[in-house]
């Protein structure tokens, strides 16, 4: 769990350091931005089924709840940042979304 995560945050700073060559200061804040949206909702629900997995009290239905809440949070991020960053960098923020989405998949692609 945690180990796709941080394959996340990896792949979140590799993208911001590519748009800061390519769009500026402000196309990496918004590339971070887009990965942090996703990474920070993946990092609280890891932690929630680790708690529920020692705790005992894990189960299905947790699960779902969880999922809907972790994408209901990197929705309401998105929409945060796209209203109170105002230098935003739309493509930028695309790829750092995207990259951190994928990290995992290319982590294997990889390794393949």
């Amino acid at each position: 769990m945690f180990r796709a995560v941080l394959h996340q945050i990896v792949a979140t700073f590799a993208v911001a350091g590519l748009a800061w060559i390519w769009a500026g200061k402000h196309g990496a804040i918004s590339a971070g931005l887009g990965g942090a949206a996703v990474v920070i909702p993946n990092l609280l629900f890891a932690l929630s089924l680790w708690a529920a997995a020692r705790s005992g009290r894990a189960s299905a239905a947790g699960f779902l709840v969880g999922e809907f809440i972790k994408v209901a949070a990197t929705l309401a991020l998105l929409v945060i940042v796209a209203g109170a960053y105002r230098d935003l960098h739309w493509l930028a923020l695309l790829a750092g979304l995207l990259v951190a989405l994928k990290a995992n998949l290319l982590v294997i692609l990889i390794k393949a």
